[in-house]
């Protein structure tokens, strides 16, 4: 079992490292002897060759504590003033950390904005490669001060996973402060058992996550499987394991079977597909019949107008849309060839009517299989 693991650990040469709020807050703010310890093993990596991206935590804490607050605001401004005046803190005290071994490190702060429009999403990518080849350590964040729900990505399990498809990682390492998925939360239960590795996640791998909350951050547990999906299904393995555990990243890599290890998906997807599947925003929504969703998923086929049998939204040519089965499933997410309101003329026509009902004909498919990513997996 742990070789077939250790097989993935050892050829990574470029991983992803998000670490949680629960890891990076003591009672006061801010852990520093979780930052510094962070930092040490993070430097270690580096020391013998791996590319790190680092996704924190800890804005909130260290805002609370700079500014002498006894608690988290309720209101959003105040919510993002402090993570406004944490940020400053939290990063200053990560140069510090790494700056003992002589790392530089450089502050990204995104929006899922950045990672939905494409020309946005090479410029991160470039940034990122340009970086990491100065030697630079990226330390990424969700840009608190200015987000809103309509461009928040809700969590960093969910942007580090995001950064993991930008930048085609190797592992995605996800440090929180328990030792990984267990059967229910350890934090209350006793009999509680750690589930060493998922081959697949399916609805009950996310029916126990759902009983595992998150202390402090915004995800839980849950938001970690949700992330797990979205890597493994493009090909890279994924880790949960306990930040707060002594040099647990190092362990890790020299090949302990410690955390939750998840195994990828056999395929990976084209970098564009990547893109398409899970960092564009949906504007959209198209209702398909069953032999619609079997067609696209399992026989690799374009979405045609046959097999659409409603549509929501109001999108334009080009705009993103999700594919849902009859049951109500997420299939995956395509761009379409034809705007909102001429799929709904056309819906459930066969290919050769469409020029007599819209005129003309610029394309046979309502998503071209080359545009659409497959996002619902198999069990």
């Amino acid at each position: 079992m742990n070789l077939d693991r250790q097989n993935y650990i050892s050829d990574v040469k470029r991983v992803v490292i998000k670490v949680g709020s629960n890891v990076l807050t003591a009672t006061d703010g801010l852990n520093l002897y979780a930052v510094r310890a962070i930092s040490r093993q993070i430097w270690r990596l580096i020391d013998r060759g791996v590319e790190v991206i680092l996704v924190t935590s800890g804005a909130m804490a260290a805002g609370i504590k700079k500014i002498g607050l006894d608690s988290r605001p309720e209101d959003t401004p105040g919510r993002q003033a402090v993570a406004a005046v944490g940020q400053a803190g939290l990063i200053m005290e990560y140069e510090h950390a790494f700056d003992r071994f002589g790392i530089k490190v450089a502050q990204v702060l995104l929006t899922s904005d950045d990672l939905s429009d494409r020309k946005r999403y090479l410029n991160i990518r470039n940034t990122f490669y340009t970086l990491l080849g100065w030697n630079i350590l990226p330390i990424v964040n969700e840009n608190d001060t200015v987000k809103v729900e309509s461009i928040q990505f809700g969590d960093n399990d969910n942007l580090a996973a995001m950064i993991t498809l930008l930048m085609d990682a190797d592992l995605y390492v996800n440090l929180t402060d328990i030792d990984g998925l267990f059967t229910k939360d350890p934090r209350r239960y006793a009999d509680a058992e750690l589930i060493p590795e998922v081959r697949t996640i399916g609805a009950e791998v996310e029916e126990i996550a759902g009983r595992i909350p998150g202390a402090l951050g915004t995800g839980g547990m849950q938001a970690k499987i949700k992330a797990a999906r979205k890597v493994t299904a493009v090909g890279t393995p994924m880790v949960i394991a306990n930040g707060g555990r002594e040099d647990t990243l190092i362990e890790l890599m020299n090949g302990a079977p410690l955390g939750t290890f998840f195994f990828p998906g056999k395929k990976r997807l084209t970098r564009r597909k990547c893109w398409i599947g899970y960092s564009v925003r949906p504007e959209g929504i198209l209702r398909i019949d069953t032999g619609a969703a079997t067609a696209i998923v399992t026989g690799g086929k374009s979405l045609l107008p046959s097999g659409i049998a409603g549509v929501e939204g109001e999108f334009g040519m080009g705009a993103p849309v999700e594919c849902r089965s009859p049951e109500d499933t997420t299939l995956g997410v395509g761009l379409v060839n034809y705007r909102a309101g001429d799929i709904r003329r056309i819906m459930g026509l066969q290919s050769g009517q469409i020029a007599a009902t819209l005129g003309n004909q610029p394309y046979d498919e309502v998503i071209h299989r080359d545009n659409l990513t497959i996002t619902t997996v198999e069990e």
